[in-house]
């Protein structure tokens, strides 16, 4: 191949992607006025099965009930950030909802909802070990936002035996 034509196609493929990203956030963003969408908490949701674990209760309706508070807190989380990071976490919403963005950048191929804890907890592995930086990034993005909404709430605390804060 010709030094031309690879440049040619390469611009074509990447007017291409920008095309199909930004298609892609106008139809499903990852956030809506602020808030996780419908896909965005399905997958947080998921995340959560695979980074809390053996943290969230074992009953199946304390458990369902546990990841939806921990959505309300993620929503308030991500509310207290600052609008460029807010940006971030809706472009990283926005791929990782999408059918393409799982199978791709997150490597899972069950939708997030029918993903086994045992399969998130794989994805998750893969993420966090892989010789790309982006999908290193990507682990610790999905992780650190889990924890951070998580253990925001003081009821948590006694699952990792944190007492708490000091009295002043």
């Amino acid at each position: 191949m010709k030094r031309r034509t690879l440049l040619i196609v390469g611009a074509g493929a990447g007017t291409l992607l920008a095309l199909a990203g930004g298609t892609l956030a106008l139809l499903s963003p990852g956030l809506q006025q602020g808030r996780l969408s419908t896909g965005g908490r399905e997958m947080f949701a998921a995340v959560a099965r695979g980074v809390l674990a053996d943290l969230l209760p074992a009953d199946s309706a304390a458990r369902a009930q546990a990841i939806q508070a921990h959505l309300r807190r993620l929503d308030e989380t991500i509310a207290g950030l600052p609008p460029a990071l807010q940006a971030e976490i809706n472009e990283l919403v926005t791929l990782l909802a999408s059918t393409p963005g799982r199978l791709v950048l997150a490597g899972l191929r069950p939708d997030w909802p029918q993903a086994s804890a045992a399969e998130l907890q794989a994805m998750l592995q893969g993420l966090r070990v892989s010789s790309l930086q982006l999908r290193q990034q990507l682990y610790h993005a999905l992780r650190n936002l889990t924890n951070a909404a998580y253990f925001a709430d003081a009821s948590t605390w006694p699952a990792i035996g944190y007492p708490g804060p000091n009295p002043v």
